[in-house]
């Protein structure tokens, strides 16, 4: 994980955006920035050959020679570049987790990591951290299934059953991929703002599901009040509270988790991919409303819908999933073979 001199010279003139950055053999062209959360930053960037002219897939430019899987190259040269600031040690080890997390998987339907460079940089008065972090993904430009459901609501349109189901059953498939590794990983973070949409004419839209930062193997063993409440501390940073399982926020001090705590998750997400937000959103809009209680509770409040509404197999389908008893939840194969029978029954 490093980068060439010449890279680290050019790194330091990119900051603020513009200017060229290199990730190792590699020169890329910031664009303009997508978006940024926290210590991290994603820019579109355009990938330029040695003689700083814009590069494309079959101009056999270093990324190229780089990538086996050639259709993951983009046409015109341009991918998303995720850029983290890193101030200590734990942080450190938290986006090398991420790299190698990241390079365990591949799939489809879960955004591939192309290449990543870490390097460390002097410390300045106006600047407090030590190292960055680059991360080369493919771009997608459509955004997020947040994104859209905001668009969505506003305008008070809903995605199809078809499409619903069609969305949600990518998303299964490239968390199957997780599920089936050995040892098991769980994403820990599904939710609509980590799952990308790209809209194509006369198809359903396609589903990437990303960052992995908080993936882990998803089996553990807690056999202590402590291990419970550090399960429930390291939950409360990683895993976003309108999706996160009951057994993450109020964990048993003898109880054995695995990737069924993901599945709660899938049910919430088919839930916004239907209605735009969590089931459990609403408490936090109602005065004296807990989301924790209402999460522990899995009270699910089902809003109207469209005209005609969505069937009511697909809100079976969602309470099925948010079992609070994870041992009573489905795994991850038999939501597949209850979608891929909905996809049958209900698309057009």
């Amino acid at each position: 994980m490093g980068c060439s001199f010449s890279g680290l010279n050019a790194l330091y003139d990119a900051v603020n955006g513009g200017g060229d950055i290199w990730i190792n053999e590699n020169r890329f062209r910031i664009v303009r920035q997508l978006g940024e959360g926290g210590f991290a930053f994603v820019y579109l960037v355009k990938e330029l050959v040695v003689d700083g002219s814009p590069s494309s897939s079959d101009s056999g430019g270093g990324l190229a020679k780089k990538v086996k899987d050639k259709s993951l190259l983009s046409d015109d040269g341009t991918y998303a570049m995720k850029k983290v600031l890193i101030q200590n040690a734990e942080q450190l080890e938290l986006v090398r987790e991420e790299i190698r997390v990241s390079s365990l998987f591949n799939h489809p339907n879960l955004l591939p990591l192309l290449d990543h460079a870490i390097i460390s940089v002097k410390a300045m008065q106006e600047r407090n951290w030590m190292h960055e972090a680059y991360l080369l993904f493919p771009v997608h430009l459509d955004g997020t299934l947040f994104d859209h459901a905001k668009v969505m609501t506003a305008k008070k349109e809903f995605y199809s059953a078809s499409d619903v189901l069609q969305i949600f059953r990518q998303i299964c498939a490239g968390l199957k991929h997780m599920h089936n590794l050995d040892p098991p990983y769980a994403h820990n973070d599904v939710k609509p703002g980590n799952i990308l949409i790209t809209n194509i004419k006369g198809h359903h839209p396609l589903a990437i599901l990303m960052d992995f930062g908080s993936a882990r193997p998803a089996r553990r063993e807690i056999r202590s009040r402590t291990e419970a409440l550090q399960l429930q501390e390291w939950a409360s940073e990683h895993c976003s509270a309108p999706y996160r399982a009951p057994e993450l926020w109020d964990c048993p001090s003898h109880v054995d988790i695995d990737e069924r705590t993901d599945i709660w998750s899938l049910g919430c997400t088919l839930y916004a991919i239907m209605y735009g937000v969590s089931p459990f959103e609403y408490a936090l809009g109602e005065s004296g409303g807990s989301l924790q209680l209402a999460i522990l509770n899995a009270q699910v409040k089902w809003p109207a819908g469209p005209s005609p509404p969505y069937p009511e197999a697909l809100h079976k389908f969602i309470t099925w999933m948010l079992q609070p008893q994870s041992t009573i939840r489905p795994r991850i194969d038999d939501i597949i073979i209850h979608v891929d029978k909905l996809i049958a029954k209900f698309s057009s």
